[in-house]
């Protein structure tokens, strides 16, 4: 497989224990794409 990192916007999240929006910036997030022979391999 493969890592590989994808951009997040900007998104509106509510603070659990207040209930307050808050803003949460755009961020990079690391992500990884399985290849050929481990989809096999967990089927």
């Amino acid at each position: 497989g493969t890592f590989g990192i994808r951009k997040r916007a900007t998104r509106e999240a509510r603070n659990p224990r207040t209930g307050e929006k808050i803003s949460v910036p755009a961020m990079s997030v690391p992500f990884f794409k399985a290849g050929k022979e481990l989809k096999e391999r967990v089927k």
